[in-house]
C-alpha cells in the first residue's frame, strides 16, 4: 500500500506541475489570473510533498492530521471548481477529485495508526 500512496503523492505533483503548465499557455497575457493559477499550482505542489513526507514517516501522526486537513480543503476547491465549470466529470476536477480523496484516506489511516 505504501507503493500505491507513493505513486498518488507523485501523481498529484505530476497534476500540479501540469496545471502550472496549462495556466502559463492559457493565462501568460493576464498577468493577475496567471499569478493566481500559479499561486494554486504551487499549493497542490505543496500538498503533494506533505504526502509524499507523510508516506516516508507512518508514525508521524501530526504530519498525518497536517495532510489530511490539506486533502480535505482542496477536495473542497476541486468540488467548487467543478461545480463553476457545470461539469463534475471534466477530467480536471475528477482526476484531482479522485487523488486527493485516496490521498486523505491515507492521511486518516496514518492518523488512526498506533504510535511507537
Amino acid at each position: 500500500m505504501k507503493i500505491v500512496d507513493r505513486v498518488l503523492g507523485y501523481l498529484l505533483a505530476l497534476g500540479a506541475i501540469l496545471h502550472g503548465v496549462g495556466s502559463w499557455a492559457a493565462y501568460h497575457g493576464q498577468p493577475v489570473t496567471l499569478l493566481w493559477a500559479l499561486a494554486t499550482s504551487y499549493a497542490v505542489l505543496l500538498l503533494a510533498a506533505l504526502n509524499l513526507l507523510r508516506s516516508a514517516r507512518p508514525a508521524d501522526h501530526a504530519l498525518a492530521w497536517v495532510s489530511f486537513a490539506g486533502c480535505v480543503i482542496w477536495i473542497g476547491f476541486v468540488l467548487w471548481f467543478g461545480i463553476l465549470i457545470h461539469n463534475m466529470l471534466d477530467f480536471r476536477p475528477l482526476t484531482h477529485l479522485v487523488l486527493t480523496a485516496f490521498l486523505a484516506a491515507f492521511s486518516l489511516r496514518g492518523v488512526r495508526r498506533p504510535a511507537k
